[in-house]
This record gives structure tokens, sequence and C-alpha cells, in this order.
């Protein structure tokens, strides 16, 4: 039988707690918040990857759409409908930027794949409403992330590569 923690044991987990947000804060949390409104965004989009994490959420567009239009069965269109939600998803996890007009387009972006990932896959290949949904969402998707590599290309006046360094499924690279 268990015993009920005591002040003592609630006191030093709470202080724990404290302490590996106060470490992790200044591990990770004020990198690069000085400086320019520029560093401090070619420093996000190095660390987050940006470029990558658009190109494998503009991969997994790819690739959904050769299985669709390669009539490939319903296991391979659930599975890569499910890559798209899951990658838009984990994408949206490094926002916000510090640009809020990238920010938007990223997020707005993200949600469309998002979407279009999840009615890709509740279509279950056949569902003709869902599927066309998700295909508008998909190019949605598609033009909103191209807008948000413009705007950082302009900010930074550099050149954002979108390709992944992997291909699951042999697919196009971004």
């Amino acid at each position: 039988m268990s015993r009920p923690p005591t002040r003592l044991g609630v006191l030093v987990a709470g202080v724990a707690v404290v302490g590996i947000g106060v470490g992790a804060y200044f591990a990770y949390g004020h990198s690069e918040v000085s400086g320019s409104p520029v560093a401090q965004l070619r420093s996000w989009v190095a660390g987050t990857g940006l470029g990558q994490s658009i190109g494998t959420v503009l991969g997994d567009a790819a690739r959904v759409r050769q299985a669709l239009a390669a009539h490939k069965g319903a296991g391979v269109v659930h599975t890569d409908c499910a890559v798209l939600l899951t990658d838009a998803q984990s994408a949206n996890g490094e926002l916000p930027s510090p640009n809020a007009s990238l920010t938007r387009l990223l997020s707005s972006g993200y949600a469309l794949a998002y979407d279009a990932g999840t009615d890709c896959y509740d279509s279950n290949g056949t569902n003709r409403a869902l599927l066309a949904r998700a295909r508008r969402e998909r190019i949605e998707a598609e033009a909103t992330l191209s807008q948000a590599v413009a705007l950082v290309d302009r900010l930074l006046g550099t050149t954002l590569t979108t390709t992944t360094t992997t291909t699951p499924g042999g697919g196009f690279l971004g």
C-alpha cells in the first residue's frame, strides 16, 4: 500500500519542477531574444529547421496527390494522409516565429495541411466529397507555405531551401 505524499515530498517535487522549467528557459527559451528582428528570425529559422519542416509537409502533400492519382489502395492513401497530418501538426509545434506575419502564414499553411490530411484519412480513399475538400485544402496549404517561404526569403535576403534529406516512399522533394 502506498503512503500519501508528505508536505516535504510535495515541496521537493514542486521545487524540482520549477527548477527544471527555469533550466529549460535558460537553455532554450531566450536564445537570440536580443538583437535585430532579422537576427532573431535567422536564429529561429535555423533552430527550427524551418526549410526542412516546410519541405517535409510539401513532400507529404505531393505523396498524397501521387497516391490518389495512381489509385493506390486505401492502405497506402491512409498512411500517406496520416503522415501529412502528423508532420503538419509537428511543424506547427515550432510556432510562434519572431515575425507575426510569418507566424500567421505558417500557422494557416500547417492548419490547412493538417485538415487536408485529416479529411483525406477520413475519406478512406473513397469518399469523393472528403477527397475533394482535402484536395482544395492541400492546394491552399501549398500556396500559403510558398508565401511563407517567399516572406522568409524577402526578410532575410536569402533563399530558404525546402528540400528534405529523406524521401519516405520515394516521394517528391520539395
